[in-house]
């Protein structure tokens, strides 16, 4: 299912039939420093990942993390969602995309995209957004984004504290 589009991309519902990429994006060098190890280390637990997290999420709250693929090949390249954690008062945006298909704009227009349909379609006012205070690429996109810094937090299970960052949709 069709979530959004753009000029370059289209944002999609995971399926299980997505696993060989989930597989291949959750143990990418740069997801595991920045985002966590989710301990995802085959196809079929790339497939329950799937269904457990994102499908569940469609199912029960309307909104989850999204694949980004190329409009006019069909390519998957990343993923950019929605998240509801427990600790935080709303649902936080979320993006990974491939080595090959960084600094290139897509995730900025995945992004942008997927904020809109947060306002529109699933009727936020708010969306928030995490990094770890080192990933100074997804934080120059959150303010690129029109993402304010708010607060350093604890995730539950970190020692670390992250950035707490958040965007009033009623401004866009």
């Amino acid at each position: 299912m069709i979530v959004a589009q753009t000029e370059r991309l289209t944002l999609r519902r995971l399926t299980g039939q997505d696993a060989e990429f989930m597989l291949e994006v959750l143990n990418d060098p740069s997801f595991l420093r920045f985002i966590g190890d989710r301990g995802v280390r085959t196809a079929e637990q790339a497939r329950d990942y799937i269904l457990k997290g994102p499908v569940e999420s469609y199912e029960r709250l309307g909104y989850g993390m999204y694949l980004a693929e190329l409009k006019d090949r069909h390519v998957p390249i990343g993923l950019c969602g929605l998240v509801k954690r427990d600790y935080l008062p709303q649902p936080d945006i979320g993006f990974a995309f491939l080595p090959a298909f960084r600094s290139k704009g897509y995730a900025f227009e995945a992004a942008n995209a997927l904020i809109k349909h947060a306002r529109e379609e699933v009727g936020l006012s708010q969306v928030l957004a995490i990094t770890s205070q080192d990933n100074v690429a997804s934080i120059s996109m959150l303010r690129k984004l029109g993402f304010g810094f708010e607060r350093l937090i604890h995730a539950p299970g970190e020692e670390a504290l992250i950035n707490l960052f958040f965007v009033g949709l009623g401004q866009r």
